[in-house]
């Protein structure tokens, strides 16, 4: 009997910090195991919890792993419809406050037994192996599959020194490499990314249940009742730090106020430049209310008609999908980012703020067109794992014929010479990464090359000896 193909897939965030790349791999997984044909595995950071408190929204707190795991999958079952069967392992990690991130501590390839290696989905390929130490990840896997979210050259180049454009040319080479020793095969979520050897833009998310079914209550309520289906004007939510939409939002309201006089705007989100936010709002002689970050689910939003998001730093941004899944209007910017929301007719672009005062404006006139069956689809998680399968090619090929084929189809002296640069290459990451001061030049956190005693017992891993470091099993 052929033996199930098993897919571990490996995030950089997880619940409940509500972030893309901790929702987004986590519908993945329950959306491959929807049929039963794979055996699924997600592999997500445990952080410990001094990190937690700097991480997770509400002061929410774990005590183990399996209390995370619980609350996880009763997040999940209270967003879809069926029981999705699939395994949750955790790896040690450490948030780094000036990134704003979690890095993997130790080789968490290891979370994967040698015996279960057979397909890798890095999300985030280049985050997660920026400073990876241990087996080479296409060694351990019979094929590895990079999915990028993030455009992380552009968040460098945004910042406002002029020192940091050196480290956006610096960051584009890295990650260049690490993706290209690492990953078969690289799915860019966008063309709002930088490219990447063997890639392919597809956006292989879809959007959570909830806002298609708040989307269909609002149909209802557009054609049976013969009310108002929206009753709110414009709003705005998303993390709340300048990189994320407002600095371009808010300039664009306080160049063309007089245009959008008696517009009201109100802003949701959390974050490190709420202050600022709340600063700049006041200064405007339009009305902008700030509200504490929520849930974009939340019946609070059910009412609103236009969601205004000028942000192009987001590779696809979630909460556009969302907005349009909830039947409302979408203003945003004409850019490689918003590509795939072209097919949908509530999106509205603009070129320039010209435009964008008249995509406003017409948006708070008119009534959104309701979306038919194929559009809702196209939204949908269902969608976004056929499109995965398919630009994947999981359902055509085996990954033990994509790796064979991928250094051997062509027997020739230079497909070996490639094959032997790549090899050394990842032996010089490999051996470069070994070292802490070179890990430290590189940006990893302090002591990230091997798991320290208070995660070894958190995770329940064997205690580390001074000079050795941890396996990672589970």
């Amino acid at each position: 009997m052929d033996r199930k193909q098993h897919i571990a897939i490996f995030t950089t965030a997880s619940l409940p910090w509500m972030t893309g790349t901790a929702v987004n791999p986590l519908f993945r997984a329950a959306y491959l195991a929807k049929d039963g044909e794979r055996k699924i595995t997600l592999v997500i950071p445990w952080l410990s919890l001094k990190d937690q408190k700097l991480v997770y929204p509400n002061n929410t707190t774990f005590g183990s792993p399996s209390e995370q795991e619980s609350y996880i999958r009763q997040w999940l079952g209270e967003s879809i419809a069926f029981v999705s069967s699939f395994d949750i392992r955790f790896y040690p990690g450490k948030y780094a406050v000036d990134a704003r991130s979690i890095l993997p501590v130790g080789d968490i390839s290891e979370i994967i037994p040698d015996e279960e290696a057979d397909i890798a989905v890095l999300e985030e390929p280049e985050h997660l192996t920026w400073f990876h130490h241990g087996k080479r990840w296409k060694t351990k896997f019979r094929l590895v599959i990079g999915v990028i979210h993030t455009n992380y050259v552009g968040y460098v180049k945004r910042e406002r020194n002029g020192r940091f454009q050196f480290h956006a040319v610096l960051l584009k080479y890295v990650n260049t490499w690490v993706v290209s020793i690492y990953c078969h095969k690289v799915i860019r979520l966008s063309a709002a990314t930088q490219d990447y050897p063997r890639s392919i833009i597809c956006n292989v998310h879809g959007v959570n249940p909830k806002f298609l079914k708040t989307g269909k209550k609002k149909f209802e309520q557009q054609h049976s009742s013969g009310n108002q289906a929206f009753t709110k004007g414009a709003y705005y939510i998303g993390k709340m730090v300048w990189s994320k939409g407002y600095g371009e939002l808010l300039e664009l309201l306080r160049e063309h106020q007089n245009e959008l006089a008696g517009l009201e705007v109100d802003l949701y989100g959390n974050g490190e430049d709420s202050d600022q936010v709340k600063e700049a709002a006041k200064k405007l002689k339009l009305t902008v209310r700030v509200h504490p970050g929520c849930d974009h689910a939340d019946p609070l939003f059910h009412d609103y008609k236009v969601f205004l998001n000028p942000s192009t730093t987001d590779v696809v941004c979630t909460t556009t999908a969302e907005a349009l899944a909830m039947g409302k209007f979408v203003v945003c910017a004409n850019h490689p980012s918003n590509d795939f929301f072209k097919q949908f007719p509530n999106c509205r672009m603009y070129n320039d703020g010209n435009g964008f005062v008249e995509a406003t404006l017409k948006a708070l006139k008119e009534e959104p067109t309701p979306l038919t069956d194929a559009q809702r689809h196209e939204l949908s998680w269902e969608a976004a794992t056929e499109r995965f399968l398919s630009v994947s090619e999981l359902n055509q090929v085996c990954a033990k014929e994509v790796d064979k084929n991928s250094s051997g189809r062509f027997a020739s002296i230079s497909s070996n010479l490639l094959k032997n640069v790549e090899d050394t290459s990842a032996y010089i990451h490999h051996v470069a990464l070994g070292f802490e001061t070179t890990r430290r030049a590189f940006g990893a956190i302090p002591d990230s090359l091997n798991v320290d005693e208070e995660q070894c017992k958190e995770l329940g891993l064997a205690t580390p000896v001074e000079g050795e470091s941890v396996k990672i099993t589970d």
